[in-house]
């Protein structure tokens, strides 16, 4: 089974997925670094030339195959959520946890960052509060865990991932168990 990693840009998915793949011994896969390694270019590219509709169609496809491999950590882009046939592959292949910020924190995080499409706009943070309205829920459907990344280091957001991780693990163990 999958650990699948979901929330707005910026909120930490790949730099959480790597160390939970660290700490748990498994492959850490960011399925916006195999669309750019697919299409040839940054994803920045990919959506001037071609749009974000044929981007998505991409995106889809990639993460149905990675989601059929071995198991693994496996961080999504932030709008990998918009496709109802990516959020039912996501549920049924894994284990998928939410990483919830604020764009207010965010915001300070990519105000330099000129490698997200959506965020290339005049006013970024309006951007990005849009996005939170839009996909807060959908991020919210497909999670098994929702957890706040607000004012948490690394280490104790990693650690906070393998806590809920063990629950779910020592819960289906004694659900299994006692039959």
């Amino acid at each position: 089974m999958h650990i699948i990693l979901v929330g707005l840009p910026g909120c930490g998915k790949s730099t959480v997925g790597r160390q939970l793949g660290r700490r748990l011994g498994l492959p850490f896969v960011d399925s916006d670094a195999v669309i750019e390694q697919r299409a040839g270019m940054p994803i920045r590219d990919f959506f001037e030339q071609f749009g974000e509709a044929r981007f998505r169609d991409l995106e889809e496809a990639v993460i149905d195959e990675l989601t059929q491999g071995p198991p693994g950590v496996l961080a999504t882009g932030g709008g990998a959520v918009l496709r109802p046939a990516t959020r039912e592959r996501l549920r049924a292949r894994g284990t998928v946890v939410y990483l919830r910020s604020n764009p207010e924190r965010l915001i300070a995080r990519l105000r330099r960052d000129n490698k997200r499409p959506l965020l290339q706009v005049a006013d970024p943070l309006a951007r990005l509060k849009e996005l939170q309205r839009q996909r807060d829920p959908l991020y919210k459907e497909v999670a098994g865990y929702v957890i706040d990344v607000q004012s948490t280091s690394l280490s104790m957001l990693v650690n906070r991932v393998l806590m809920q991780l063990e629950l779910q693990s020592s819960h289906s163990a004694a659900a299994g168990g006692g039959a």
